[in-house]
């Protein structure tokens, strides 16, 4: 998607006009079936599924909590989301401050609305590389994995944040669905923590997981 992106880019400029305004609803570009996708990505955040969708994304819902076998530490996981929520926050400051670098470098003229999108497309490929090869915010977290990740589902809100500059509806769109995916996130969080710790929910240990993404740490632990 980066590189028919960078493409796009180069050889056809004239299809990002459908980042501006209502030229979504007047002309069809192949960045309409991107849009899709990442729609499509951030319901299924929103929405509990059984199958398909990685744990790590879906442990704020009901059906994908197993409460384990003996009684809660309701002392340690509040310690926990305590703690997580710290880092996490950290982790939401520092982003701020690289947003805010790039709404500075969009004012000042440096760089135009294709050059924000294919930021956010850039970040789009970031993600993937952060769950598949090395993610450079367990510095911060200190999470065993992706599973057991408290900003797995920020995603799209770091993906897009850099459309916020932008008024069309094609990013207005996506900013607002990704910051509704993060507020649905935040509130599970507050109103059910044990859904997110692996010593209350047995869904999340090691010897539980079916995930395929992020098996590269679990085979660190093992080995």
């Amino acid at each position: 998607m980066f590189v028919l992106c960078v493409l796009l880019y180069l050889v056809r400029p004239d299809t990002f006009q459908v980042l501006n305004g209502l030229e979504f609803f007047r002309q069809f570009s192949p960045l309409h079936l991107l849009w899709l996708i990442w729609v499509i990505d951030m319901v299924l955040q929103v929405v509990p599924i059984r199958n398909k969708v990685p744990l790590g994304s879906q442990k704020l819902f009901a059906n994908r909590f197993r409460p384990i076998r003996e009684k809660i530490n309701y002392v340690a996981l509040r310690q926990y989301i305590v703690t997580t929520a710290k880092a996490a926050y950290k982790v939401f400051l520092l982003w701020c401050g690289l947003i805010a670098g790039i709404g500075a470098l969009y004012y000042s003229g440096v760089l135009d609305r294709a050059n924000l999108f294919m930021i956010s497309v850039l970040f789009y490929v970031c993600d993937l590389i952060c769950v598949l090869i090395w993610c450079p915010f367990r510095l911060i977290m200190k999470n065993r994995c992706c599973t057991t990740c408290r900003i797995f589902n920020w995603d799209h809100l770091m993906m897009f944040s850099p459309l916020i500059f932008l008024d069309g509806f094609f990013t207005r769109s996506l900013v607002f669905l990704a910051a509704v995916a993060w507020l649905v996130w935040e509130l599970c969080v507050m109103m059910y923590p044990e859904r997110f710790w692996e010593h209350s929910n047995a869904a999340l240990l090691c010897s539980e997981c079916t995930d395929k993404l992020c098996t590269q740490y679990c085979r660190k632990l093992l080995n």
